[in-house]
């Protein structure tokens, strides 16, 4: 049930790019390596003529503070390392976020083995927050939408792929890796990651105006 003010567009699993983030299998190594996290709930405020990111804020359930999206970046150093959910520097609670499917059924299976130290683990990753919560530069979004490095972005997204669907997917589904398929992934992985990288700098800077 939506009980957010009528000036908030709100996002939730049913978003096409939150469903992205639940069904890519690759999602799950950006989960439990890095840690990077999508809140639940999202905010975009419709009555802002700022660029889509620095209009995007994450609610909090617990105390109710709307976070702007920069609190968790990379620049203020809290994009990562988020594996128990999006710490509130609010209130101190977790913030609940997606889940990859693959993500779910790899902590499932080595359950047995992590499980008897998810308590602790998650009380010292608790302990470590609110230090880096400290001085946020939330000032940044307007700078990150503008500047946004759509090409090495793209890149690095395409280098990700690559390296997860075409070399190592085929060997955990027991196909065999040959040169050709090798070689024929590197172009269409490049062309796939420049225009994801430059959909990103157009979905960041989208502006309410703009879609009207």
């Amino acid at each position: 049930m939506n009980t957010f003010d009528d000036r908030y567009k709100v996002y939730d699993w049913t978003n096409w790019l939150n469903l992205h983030w639940i069904i890519n299998p690759g999602v799950a190594i950006v989960e439990l390596v890095a840690g990077r996290r999508v809140p639940k709930v999202q905010l975009e405020d419709q009555e802002s003529d700022e660029p889509r990111i620095a209009r995007s804020y994450v609610p909090c359930p617990h105390c109710g503070e709307r976070h702007p999206q920069a609190t968790w970046s990379s620049t203020n150093g809290t994009a990562s390392k988020n594996w128990f959910g999006l710490y509130c520097p609010e209130c101190g609670e977790i913030i609940p976020c997606l889940i990859n499917a693959t993500t779910l059924l790899l902590l499932a299976v080595t359950f047995p083995i992590w499980g008897w130290f998810k308590s602790s683990l998650k009380q010292r990753w608790l302990e470590r927050q609110p230090e880096r919560y400290q001085n946020l530069d939330l000032s940044i979004a307007k700078d990150f939408a503008a500047d946004y490095p759509w090409i090495k972005s793209g890149l690095s997204f395409a280098f990700f792929m690559y390296i997860i669907m075409t070399l190592l997917f085929p060997l955990v589904m027991g196909e065999a890796l040959t040169w050709t398929n090798a070689l024929i992934g590197v172009p269409i992985w490049v062309v796939a990651g420049l225009a994801y990288g430059y959909f990103m700098k157009r979905y960041f800077n989208k502006r309410v105006s703009a879609q009207k």
